[in-house]
């Protein structure tokens, strides 16, 4: 049995930043490409225009590629209308669909354009079936897998769902799972899940280990991982049985584009048709050269904690050439590497070199383009630089050299990103009717898509033939010449009767005519049935029982309750919890390391009479399932911060769910959804100010929401382990010792802040935020409106600190004073200051947000 018995061939989908990537991609050999308009999209710097969409999608179609539309941010309230409205404008224009990571923009895009094909982001941090189960309920036909699963997950997660799944298999990895990075939003107010992601991760980091700064040598990008290369898996891959294989990179150019395209359309070939993989090492080496930070299959090969993160740098580095050797005079020596057997060192190359052993990472570094490249002796290199534009100084033996920049490497791109004429064709096959006396009748069948079919015939019965009859020879030489057309002729049947005579140039004129309608068909835009987009988002709003707040578009009065704010505690630690109890909250949540630790704790809070709940992982994989039935024999209160989670427990019905942060409900329709879902109550994503966490208790009522009134910002959530790579010598929890249970770990930047890191029971790691964030500025307006629930987080504080910020909040809500003075007195309490972070409101909110 052939593969394509068993399933599909995967597509080979490009990134497209804008025209010059897009042409790229098509002329490489891509199945579909990926774009964002400039809203509502996670990369907010590049894209279309709305205006511009209607021929990027004639220009693929023509070419028999599909355009895939990213709609992948998190949508606030006062934006559900217009989300709606440029879904509708999308559809129209003929997108093949839309990449989304609002649950709530899915339920709403299902309504407007229902033919119009919904993909769920890896934003949505989908890792296993029953996450993709519950995507499915709110129209998505496809969805993007975590970049954290291995090859062995991937399958495991195909083989129970029939939705269709997609993997990314090149480019650049996110240190955090997408979705879960809320690191720009607490240290410059951009979201990462509204398109602004500031890339803290590439950042150097010191790290302390017992509050000791532990030397790192050359690893300072302690969050910076290399980049992903599936190519050597390609003939493991296509055999998952998976729809699409993604090429990361909308902000990478034309020739990256074209590059990784050609690689992956060539593998994917090669590996459908059961043959060996081809690529040379000077291809390889391109694709390295072209775009790198280190290439690796990394997770998908499965768990090694020293291969992800080198940390020796964190941007681009191309490929290494060699290491310095000496100094002579302006003269810079070099010992090679195999590089140079492949693709010598020339001039006019930039290279850079890299002092990460010795030099500070502030400090910029040397380097520039070659003017001078000679051969010395011993496998040397003699480099030599424009005058002034390099400071030979400054570099010392020992330092590594990268060539950044070849040259060169356009002029191999330049064949797809530059030509005038078609370079990727696509297969027809032609079926010609030729019978004396009749007319000559050929039909034109795209190999690729047979619906689309053009028949022409001659305008006269043909004549007999003096001498040569017709033959399929003669016709494909004929028909075949599509010259500067998209088309490429493959196959051809001939049925013929007598001994009809077909002139050539009866032939060219048939060809001519075909390939223009085919062009005009496969340009043709199917929109399918598109709904009004008010009445669409009108439906989906009564049907959640909510168009009250909405239809006029005002907020919802509340009435000040005259109820204390009830807190509910969620703590890391035994010594936490003992200060906890003392304090008769209303709750008190366990997130702790040990999932096996958890039940005597659990105890001891339903003895003293305290609500117990106990905090679920973030992330849910394939392996992992028996933490689902471990929560459900606590017989507590569970906090949920995964879709997978949420969606196993609503089949074992299990009562007291409560959603967290992570599920991102950042407007009222994804609440909504949510808590119908079977959440008792929702925390709001932490993209949401302040003020908008006082509307959204306006929208769905204040008795649905718990809301974080003091935590360290969760930044970063990882596979990546810091404990494992830095702290031993293991790839995985199997053999790197769990120093996890022995060290308490900070990661410090370099304004000296020291950002607290924990593992959890996944051996996933999580970054806090060094300070404390508080809500203070906010809590009256939140009491106000009716929110009464309060959660208050805690990470490394010592129990004295546990008690003293409980009692801080208890005397200021209950007393309803005043709230500036809570904030003074945490500032001297909280390990590292406090403040406001994600909560904070901009001066121009009020203009942004619709009243």
């Amino acid at each position: 049995m052939t593969l394509a018995q068993v399933h599909p061939k995967p597509e080979i989908m490009s990134p497209a930043g804008y025209w010059p990537q897009l042409h790229a991609a098509i002329e490489a050999g891509a199945d579909a490409v990926y774009f964002g308009l400039h809203h509502f999209t996670a990369r907010a710097k590049v894209g279309f225009d709305m205006v511009e969409l209607p021929d990027v999608m004639t220009t693929l179609h023509q070419r028999g590629v599909k355009g895939y539309v990213t709609f992948n941010t998190l949508v606030f309230d006062h934006e559900l209308l217009d989300a709606t409205k440029a879904i509708s404008q999308i559809a129209k224009a003929g997108a093949d669909s839309i990449i989304v990571q609002d649950l709530g923009m899915a339920r709403l895009a299902s309504e407007v354009a229902p033919n119009l094909e919904i993909h769920g982001s890896t934003q949505m941090s989908i890792t296993s079936a029953e996450g993709i189960e519950l995507a499915q309920q709110f129209g998505v036909t496809r969805v993007v897998l975590a970049r954290e699963l291995s090859l062995k997950e991937i399958a495991a997660i195909r083989a129970a769902t029939d939705c269709e799944v997609e993997i990314f298999v090149h480019g650049a990895l996110c240190v955090s799972y997408s979705g879960q990075c809320f690191s720009s939003e607490a240290w410059g107010g951009r979201s990462a899940n509204r398109g602004q992601c500031a890339q803290a991760c590439r950042l150097p980091y010191d790290l302390l280990v017992d509050d000791v700064v532990k030397p790192m040598g050359d690893a300072r990008y302690l969050l910076s991982p290399g980049d992903l290369y599936a190519l050597h898996q390609m003939p493991e891959i296509v055999k998952l049985g998976v729809s699409a294989l993604k090429i990361e990179g909308r902000y990478k150019n034309a020739d990256y584009v074209a590059l990784t395209t050609k690689a992956y359309r060539q593998a994917v070939d090669e590996a459908w048709a059961d043959q060996p993989l081809s690529i040379t090492p000077l291809e390889e080496l391109q694709l390295t050269q072209v775009y790198s930070r280190g290439l690796g299959p990394h997770f998908i090969a499965g768990t090694n904690h020293q291969s992800v993160v080198e940390g020796r740098a964190p941007r681009h580095r191309g490929v290494l050439v060699g290491r310095v050797t000496a100094i002579q005079g302006d003269r810079v020596l070099v010992k090679c590497e195999n590089v140079e057997e492949i693709a010598p060192l020339k001039p006019g190359d930039g290279v850079v070199f890299d002092a990460a052993d010795w030099r500070s990472p502030e400090e910029p570094e040397e380097g520039g383009h070659l003017f001078y490249v000679d051969r010395a002796g011993g496998g040397q290199l003699s480099l030599a630089f424009g005058s002034g534009s390099v400071n030979v100084n400054r570099i010392r033996p020992g330092d590594l050299l990268w060539r950044t920049h070849d040259p060169g490497l356009s002029k191999v791109a330049k064949l797809f990103t530059d030509s005038s004429a078609p370079v990727h064709k696509q297969p027809v096959r032609v079926e010609v009717t030729a019978h004396e006396g009749q007319r000559l009748k050929i039909q034109w069948i795209l190999s690729s898509n047979p619906t689309i079919q053009v028949m022409v015939q001659s305008d006269e019965a043909l004549g007999m033939a003096d001498n040569r009859v017709v033959d399929e020879s003669y016709l494909m030489q004929q028909l075949g010449r599509l010259g500067n057309s998209a088309y490429t002729l493959t196959e051809l049947s001939l049925e013929v009767e007598g001994k009809p005579f077909v002139p050539s140039s009866l032939l060219n004129n048939l060809r001519r005519n075909a390939v223009e309608v085919l062009a005009s068909q496969q340009a043709q835009r199917e929109v399918g049935t598109i709904h009004d987009p008010y009445k669409a988002y009108m439906d989906v709003v009564e049907e959640l029982e909510t168009v009250t707040a909405i239809s006029s578009g005002a907020r919802l009065g509340v009435e000040p309750t005259s109820n204390r704010p009830r807190l509910h505690l969620l703590v890391r630690t035994p010594q936490q919890l003992e200060a906890a109890l003392t304090l008769a909250p209303e709750s008190i949540t366990l997130d702790y390391l040990d999932l096996y630790g958890l039940r005597p704790s659990v105890e001891k809070v339903r003895h003293q009479g305290i609500t117990v709940r106990v905090a679920s992982p973030r992330i849910l994989k394939p392996a992992e399932q028996r933490i689902v039935n471990f929560l459900l024999r606590l017989d507590a209160q569970i906090l949920i911060r995964s879709a997978g989670l949420l969606q196993a427990l609503r089949q074992k019905e299990h009562p007291h769910l409560i959603g967290d942060f992570s599920l991102n409900a950042s407007n009222l329709v994804t609440s909504e959804l949510l808590l119908e879902l079977g959440l008792e109550k929702i925390t709001p994503t932490h993209d949401l100010n302040g003020e908008q966490v006082a509307e959204l208790a306006q929208n769905i009522g204040p008795e649905k929401l718990e809301v974080v009134a003091y935590h360290h910002l969760p930044v970063f959530h990882t596979e990546h382990c810091v404990f494992c790579r830095f702290l031993s010598d293991g790839t995985s929890y199997l053999d790197c010792g769990k120093p996890c249970e022995e060290h308490k770990v900070s990661l410090r930047d370099i304004q000296g802040r020291t950002h607290p890191v924990m593992a959890d029971v996944g051996c996933r790691n999580t970054v806090f935020g060094a300070e404390a964030q508080v809500a203070d500025p906010h809590l009256r307006r939140w009491l106000e409106v009716g929110i009464q629930d309060l959660r208050l987080e805690f990470v490394h504080e010592s129990p004295q600190e546990v008690t003293e910020i409980v009692q801080a909040f208890r005397q200021i809500t209950e007393e309803n004073a005043d709230f500036q003075q809570l904030g003074e007195h945490l500032r001297q309490i909280a390990p590292q200051g406090i403040t406001e972070g994600s909560l904070f409101v901009p001066e121009n909110y009020l203009e942004l947000t619709p009243v």
